[in-house]
């Protein structure tokens, strides 16, 4: 156990959090498996009204384990996936660990560029990949573009509509979505079912050896590729599902993409190991997510803050019955506290603020969900097992105390083993354990931590420093405001000026720039509002809802 000096979140201990049982060191894929052993008849996934137990997973699972060594792969070698959220990926993804192989996740719309420069630079040999054209759509272009300039063995190809109920899957050739045959891939079904289930998985080293290579989003600059080895991830999914705390009973909604590091281990990892069903949403569409939750009684769901301002903002959305979501996560960016506020008014559930990265598996804090203090506008104190602490930007081996402002450091058993093939850009941010995070927090008496900014992100005013997310929580407490982005853009005076970039409720109504500028003079320093408001009608966004302040940057007056 941690030691109480230096670290004032030990005080309190949220939810018992410090108290749990370290898990042991065991192989990423008996979350599965023990899950299976314990509960085979329990719902794993439900998919577009298809339901399949714990027994089922398991097996079809170890069938494409087994059809992997068939193809000759060895342990350590890397496989590609390149879905969406459909049950194949689940499949595909314990499957690959079962076999000894490292998984690859790919964002399922990723451009030719963005795949090749991931699959090249992991060594990927096989790739699993979506034939399917959807609404004109074609997921397999990307990697049919750039399929002949990589080194790959086996492309395995799948339709998406294969598990879908019967019914179903008629009606989807009906509404257009096709199966489109592709040259030299093997079919994944067929895979699965010409091979029995492997009962002899891979021999293991789980604090040392691989299990999943996490790139970051290459949002701030070139995507690298985080080893996450199999203690890493099974630690942190069973701090997850203690931490909720998830059971047997309860169902998660898995509308977060899970090629991103806060879906597969909050919605999958976390889910599997206690046993719950997860109900599968390959894209977030608002509607949808409303009558899934109503329909499939979800009790627990975690999302981004752009999915909770979405269904805040349904005028209807009190004709839906939320009611049985009991506990929600945040995470990907800042939530805004009106926004926490709004949606429990909304659900009855609980809705709190973490904090994670690709880099630590990924939760590092959180606020407690079922017992202790909620603080609006803080992460919460360090997750189990986690220390951090704030060191002097200028000065890495300077730590600050309590409201001091500086860069966010973190240490624990889901802290990546380095970047992969990286080592000088590792060295740059692992220093004897530690993680630097690259982000500008600070920590308060109580020992919760609050993100102030992305040191890249940082705006200098005249010397003065503006960290955009502190502008945004105040715009979006504006009535007016449905979202909002902040940038600094170059001033001959300043060195830096604040540009807000607004998307309305209501787009007829007539806010003007000076509106906008007032209400922010209200609430924050003059060096601090906006200097110019661009109204736009929607944000640049990651998948899951993370703005991309390089994109706002890269706009030109007008175009949105």
């Amino acid at each position: 156990m941690q030691e109480l000096a230096g670290r004032p979140w030990m005080k309190a201990d949220v939810g018992g959090r410090y108290q749990l049982p370290r898990p042991e060191p065991k192989p990423l894929y008996s979350l599965l498996t023990e899950s299976a052993k314990a509960h085979p008849q329990n719902r794993c996934i439900h998919y577009q009204g298809r339901d399949f137990s714990y027994a089922q997973v398991d097996e079809i699972s170890s069938r494409f384990a087994a059809a992997l060594a068939s193809l000759g792969l060895k342990k350590g070698d890397r496989v590609a996936i390149f879905l969406p959220n459909v049950p194949q990926l689940v499949f595909a993804y314990f499957g690959i660990l079962k076999a000894g192989g490292v998984v690859v996740m790919c964002n399922p719309i990723y451009k030719e560029r963005e795949l090749e420069f991931q699959l090249k630079d992991s060594g990927a040999e096989i790739v699993i990949a979506s034939r399917t054209v959807a609404k004109g759509m074609d997921l397999y272009k990307s990697l049919e573009g750039c399929r002949n300039r990589l080194l790959l063995k086996h492309v395995i190809s799948t339709h998406l509509g294969d598990y879908l109920p019967p019914v179903k899957r008629r009606l989807a050739v009906l509404a257009g979505i096709k199966d489109v045959p592709r040259e030299n891939t093997l079919d994944f079904v067929k895979l699965v079912d010409s091979n029995a289930p492997s009962t002899d998985y891979a021999r293991t080293d789980p604090v040392n050896d691989v299990a999943v290579l996490q790139y970051t989003g290459g949002t701030t600059g070139v995507s690298k590729g985080a080893m996450l080895t199999h203690y890493n991830l099974v630690s942190n999914a069973v701090y997850a599902s203690a931490l909720f705390p998830v059971t047997e009973r309860d169902i998660s909604l898995c509308v977060l993409p899970l090629f991103h590091i806060y879906g597969l281990t909050v919605t999958m990892n976390s889910t599997l190991s206690a046993g719950a069903a997860m109900v599968l949403l390959p894209s977030f569409h608002v509607d949808e997510v409303m009558k899934t939750i109503q329909g499939q009684k979800v009790t627990i769901f975690s999302g981004a803050p752009a999915m909770y301002i979405a269904i805040n903002s349904r005028p209807d959305a009190k004709k839906f019955n939320l009611h049985s979501v009991r506990a929600c996560l945040s995470g990907g960016s800042a939530l805004p506290p009106a926004v926490r506020r709004k949606f429990i008014e909304l659900t009855g559930g609980n809705l709190v603020e973490g904090y994670g990265l690709s880099e630590t598996s990924p939760i590092t804090h959180c606020n407690p969900v079922s017992e202790g203090v909620v603080k609006d506008g803080s992460i919460g104190p360090p997750f189990t097992e986690t220390d951090a602490k704030i060191v002097d930007v200028a000065n890495r081996d300077k730590v600050l105390g309590p409201g001091e402002v500086g860069e966010l450091a973190v240490k624990g058993p889901q802290v990546m083993k380095g970047y992969w093939n990286q080592k000088s850009e590792t060295d740059s941010v692992l220093k004897d354990g530690w993680f630097l995070t690259g982000d500008i927090a600070k920590m308060d008496q109580d020992g919760y931590f609050y993100i102030v900014d992305r040191k890249k992100d940082m705006i200098n005013v005249g010397g003065l420093k503006v960290y955009p997310r502190e502008v945004e929580d105040v715009l979006f407490e504006n009535p007016d405001v449905k979202e909002a982005g902040v940038i600094g853009v170059p001033d001959s005076f300043s060195g830096e000026v604040v540009k807000a970039f607004v998307v309305l409720k209501d787009p007829a109504k007539k806010v003007s720039e000076k509106d906008v500028i007032s209400y922010c003079e209200t609430k924050l320093a003059k060096y601090k509002v906006p200097k110019t408001v661009e109204f736009v009608q929607e944000l640049p966004k990651t998948l899951i809802g993370k703005v991309l302040r390089r994109k706002l940057r890269e706009l030109k007056p007008g175009q949105s």
